[in-house]
């Protein structure tokens, strides 16, 4: 069994690259599905965030407003820090939960860690192998403004939150071109099941 930490930037197409892995057969253990899930209404989480940064995040329903937040957090670095600080902890132990659960599940070929802060939350300590999504900036922009309806300044000061495409690729031992049609992308996963995930099956 092989546990590969899947990362990249924001809008690097990481989500289709977990989709195709997902498909092949692998167990996807998904970072920002849990993010979503640990700030539930009236959760700790959220009752932390709401002491934080106040009543206004929150429906009606009880639920966070997560774009209203996410633009809070990436026009001020020091409120970035405190809600990092609020859910770091709390994704890092769900996955390590999920993960050793899965370890007792002798039949999956692969589990997948989807983790856009992979590197920068230490969850890297925890997969044998870390597979980067790689585009250029610009294509991170682009997509990024169409996706969020962001300006390019806004879109510039997330990319500047996070570390680099640039510095990721000197931890990665696979990397992944997202930047041409999806086809190639695929391609590309299905090239890396059979020499990765068939491999480790046969051994």
């Amino acid at each position: 069994m092989l546990v590969v930490g899947l990362t990249g930037g924001i809008a690097s197409g990481k989500s289709v690259v977990s989709r195709y892995l997902h498909e092949l057969g692998a167990h996807i253990i998904d970072a920002d599905q849990i993010a979503r899930e640990i700030v539930y209404p009236h959760s700790p989480a959220l009752q932390e965030i709401i002491r934080h940064f106040g009543k206004d995040l929150v429906n009606e329903d009880g639920s966070l407003k997560r774009k209203e937040l996410g633009r809070m957090i990436f026009r001020d670095p020091e409120k970035r820090n405190i809600l990092n600080r609020i859910m770091h902890p709390r994704i890092d132990a769900q996955i390590t939960l999920e993960l050793e659960q899965c370890r007792s599940q002798k039949d999956l070929p692969l589990i997948v860690i989807d983790a856009a802060l992979l590197l920068e939350t230490g969850l890297a300590r925890l997969v044998d192998e870390i597979w980067l999504v790689d585009v250029p900036e610009e294509l991170q922009i682009k997509r990024l403004r169409e996706r969020d309806g962001l300006t390019e300044e806004e879109a510039r000061r997330r990319l500047q939150a996070q570390m680099p495409l640039a510095e990721k690729r000197k931890y990665a031992d696979r990397i992944i071109d997202n930047s041409g049609q999806l086809e190639e992308t695929r391609k590309q996963i299905e090239k890396l099941w059979k020499l990765v995930v068939e491999v480790v099956q046969k051994s």
